[in-house]
């Protein structure tokens, strides 16, 4: 069960709401967010929430039976959409593109992607400085100089930047230049750095871990928002599977099934999903297709050399090609 409470709430209103949930057995525990607080409460006890409902200082209560409660759409109908300012918004019956190398490399490099995403109206780039490889001795990303300068290029174009953070200590120094922070498949429960990023009042992005199920998603989500923030995507990037014909399975069940199980917007990672970059675009196109409310993908100048996931990412021209076919994609949808 979910009680939200009204800003105008007292103390002893709180302990009567209280009082009335020890009663019937429940346990409660305080969430405040950017936009509200609420009380989650676990208990198994059957009855009437209008003798809840109708407590002074509450606003509004809702049964929630899965274990993740706060991002689950049984009590928040409506979709959440994520607004990074400058008219660039996501979700909400707002569909979006972002895209971007998977490693930021050179100032060159990222002048020549956010003029391409600047040409194409995507306001949204993604690009990697702190880098989680399998090999310690592949590139793993330019560190806070090179955010600095892919966050003011960007600032250049009126382009939004997502970048993965892998660690709580990380959060400070990078947080003037984030728009969106992204938690990667391998850090998807990191639960101190979730806790971490629950306290950051910056929109976060949260990939699905290589072998995680869509609960462990909503779990991982429900760990941010508990903690205090509400500003969550989600983002099906492919899980790992015995198939070896390609890098890994992009579910695209998963898409349909978190759109009936959340409030929060959907992200497809295509690239990443099936990591063949001539399989990107109908991968995108299937995404979309199933509901999702954006993409974001790899893209560079000359992908044969780049410095990780070449493989994977589309050049210039490629893009173009997918974008068109994705917004119209989209456009015959609505």
């Amino acid at each position: 069960m979910i009680i939200q409470t009204a800003p105008s709430l007292t103390e002893d209103q709180k302990q009567l709401i209280r009082k009335h949930l020890t009663a019937i057995g429940y346990q409660a525990t305080e969430v405040h967010t950017q936009y509200g607080a609420y009380l989650v409460c676990i208990g198994k006890a059957e009855f009437d929430i209008r003798l809840v409902g109708n407590l002074p200082g509450v606003l509004d209560v809702h049964r929630v039976s899965e274990s993740y409660k706060l991002v689950s759409r049984k009590w928040k109908v409506g979709e959440t959409g994520i607004d990074l300012g400058d008219g660039v918004r996501i979700g909400n019956g707002e569909f979006s593109l972002m895209a971007g190398p998977c490693s930021i490399e050179s100032e060159a490099q990222v002048r020549s992607v956010a003029a391409h995403l600047a040409a194409n109206n995507i306001r949204v780039m993604r690009g990697g400085v702190f880098k989680p490889r399998s090999s310690p001795y592949a590139f793993r990303g330019m560190g806070i100089p090179g955010l600095q300068m892919f966050s003011s290029i960007c600032r250049e174009y009126g382009i939004k930047i997502v970048t993965e953070v892998m660690q709580v200590s990380q959060i400070a120094e990078m947080k003037e230049y984030v728009d969106v922070f992204q938690v990667g498949a391998r850090n998807s429960q990191n639960f101190n750095l979730l806790d971490e990023l629950g306290r950051v009042d910056k929109p976060i992005l949260i990939k699905r871990g290589m072998s995680g199920t869509v609960d462990e998603l909503l779990q991982s989500a429900e760990y941010i928002f508990s903690a205090g923030n509400e500003r969550l995507m989600l983002c099906e990037r492919g899980i790992r599977s015995y198939e070896t014909a390609y890098r890994n399975t992009f579910d695209v069940n998963a898409i349909a099934v978190l759109k009936e199980k959340t409030h929060l917007p959907v992200i497809a990672d295509p690239s990443h999903g099936i990591g063949l970059r001539e399989h990107v675009p109908a991968i995108a196109l299937a995404a979309t297709a199933a509901g999702a409310d954006g993409v974001i993908y790899e893209v560079h100048e000359k992908p044969e050399e780049a410095l990780s996931d070449g493989q994977q990412t589309l050049n210039f021209e490629e893009s173009e090609r997918m974008i068109a076919k994705v917004r119209q994609l989209r456009e015959a949808l609505v």
